[in-house]
């Protein structure tokens, strides 16, 4: 059986889990800022460049769950550093490529490493610390993930300043060799010999399934809705995930483990982290463009300004195992939802003359709601699970986040962007100029600078600020209805079972002795 390890070393090994997982975090938003230098040295073109972004996502979030599967049954050690190693070649890769297809291939090279490092890393906290001390590992680990996305801009935004695009890719090797060492000497080996052979077929399905999902979701704000591509795209991951859920019930050991859904504190965990993150996507989603366009901060700039939410986090960070002890997860979880609506419908009172003071102090709550909230769940979720499924359960709770995030940001990106084109004053520019100004608030600046129209580029801003208030009342809502889910049905306490489930239970007094 395995157990916590009492070994000091565990928290320099937590230490060197948080690197890693700080830099899969900034990664996520790190290329944004360099990818109008990228485009003007390779040539790329807007969809190249919505590409260069994209194929990291897609192929993260369609591995993860087969990712976690392969760790439970070949060492998850073994398949931490095999994903540290896939991202660093990838990364290699992007900082020597010379044109816009090695890139996008190299993004796609380190989504595999991401999906590898990603639900690993979660399913070895168990082993490392005991129950006492895991909800501080999972809010740390957390901490880190969340925290790499607004270090992307910072990070991103100095290395252009001082060197070549190129670097964006390049720091990433020292952080995942420094990954890779701490794994080969700080961590102990876990795994289940017992765990599901990797079935092809399925791996297959969960794969294309959810790639299908991710590509639609992503292309849909861009396209349409109605676009024949992303309608096919979505019918073809509805099939195939459906196919998947058919063949995982027929086999005796499934890779999609159903048991895991029909638990009580697995589930709604899941569902609530989920829901914080389509929330957190869609809040981080519209405030770039608000600083760099509305206000007129650099990219560095930006990405400073985004600090607020962190230390707002940090804080929740120290506070939600408190909380947790004090009331249950299920009043931390219920209680930072509401923080996290409270700060969304604060948010959405913003107008071009608040000034960055008031989005600092909504930025601060929606960090510390996003903390109080997340890391309750993600700890009651994993602590839901049997340790010999710790890989494939954190796997399909990272996967279903993942996926949760894209939907947040195509939905609300589709939102904001109706709104925007609706209220934007387009009198009088030709059809064509028109168009163009309408795709985006820095098209519309761009358009304005060149017809030297300050009136195009106040109702741009006028606009945003709208489509901004909009998406933000709607992330206030979702986060307010989740909160009322949450209260209604998560489970009092990490070990409340739902009747019906003697089975898992069983398995995990078994894992504990």
């Amino acid at each position: 059986m395995v157990t916590a390890t009492t070994d000091s070393r565990r928290w320099w090994a937590l230490g060197a889990l948080v690197a890693s997982m700080l830099t899969l975090g900034f990664d996520m938003t790190i290329l944004n800022v360099a990818l109008p230098t990228m485009a003007a040295d390779l040539g790329a073109t807007t969809g190249q460049q919505q590409w260069m972004a994209d194929a990291y996502v897609v192929v993260f979030a369609a591995l993860m769950l087969p990712a976690g599967l392969l760790g439970d049954r070949f060492g998850r050690r073994r398949m931490l550093i095999t994903g540290l190693g896939v991202f660093l070649a990838g990364s290699l890769i992007g900082a020597l490529a010379g044109d816009v297809n090695a890139v996008i291939a190299a993004r796609a090279v380190m989504g595999v490493g991401a999906a590898l490092v990603t639900p690993l890393s979660l399913s070895v906290l168990p082993t490392l610390f005991g129950p006492e001390e895991r909800t501080k590992a999972v809010g740390i680990a957390s901490a880190a993930s969340a925290l790499g996305l607004p270090l992307g801009p910072i990070i991103g935004g100095w290395l252009l300043n001082h060197f070549w695009w190129g670097s964006v890719f390049l720091i990433n090797v020292p952080m995942a060799a420094i990954g890779i060492a701490a794994c080969l000497f700080l961590l102990p080996e876990t795994k289940d010999p017992a765990s599901p052979k990797v079935d092809t077929v399925s791996t297959a399905l969960a794969a294309t399934g959810l790639g299908a999902l991710v590509y639609g979701i992503i292309e849909a704000p861009a396209r349409g809705w109605g676009d024949p591509l992303v309608l096919a795209m979505l019918g073809a991951a509805v099939l195939l995930i459906a196919a998947l859920v058919v063949r995982e019930r027929r086999v005796e050991r499934p890779m999609l483990d159903m048991e895991l859904l029909a638990h009580r504190g697995f589930l709604f965990n899941t569902v609530a982290a989920t829901l914080v993150t389509f929330i957190l996507t869609g809040l981080l989603f519209v405030l770039p463009p608000y600083l760099q366009a509305v206000l007129g901060h650099d990219a560095l700039g930006t990405g400073v300004r985004l600090l607020p939410m962190m230390g707002g986090l940090l804080v929740a960070s120290r506070l939600a195992p408190q909380v947790v002890a004090r009331f249950g997860a299920r009043a931390a979880v219920s209680a930072g939802l509401v923080v996290l609506a409270f700060a969304g419908f604060l948010g959405s009172r913003t107008t071009v003359d608040s000034g960055y003071g008031f989005v600092a102090l909504w930025l601060t709550i929606t960090g510390l709601g996003f903390g109080l909230s997340l890391i309750p769940a993600m700890n009651g979720g994993l602590s839901a699970l049997p340790r010999d499924r710790a890989g494939s359960g954190s796997g399909l709770l990272m996967t279903l986040r993942q996926v949760g995030g894209a939907i947040g940001i195509a939905l609300l990106g589709s939102l904001l962007a109706g709104a925007f084109r609706d209220r934007l004053d387009v009198t009088g520019l030709p059809a064509g100029v028109a168009d163009t100004a309408g795709e985006s608030v820095v098209a519309a600046h761009l358009v304005a600078e060149r017809a030297g129209s300050a009136q195009l580029a106040a109702s741009a801003n006028s606009a945003y600020v709208h489509g901004m208030g909009i998406v933000l009342l709607v992330c206030g809502i979702a986060a307010l209805v989740s909160a009322l889910l949450a209260a209604a049905f998560l489970p009092g306490t990490p070990d409340a079972e739902e009747p019906g489930a003697p089975d898992m239970a069983a398995e995990r007094a078994d894992a504990r002795q």
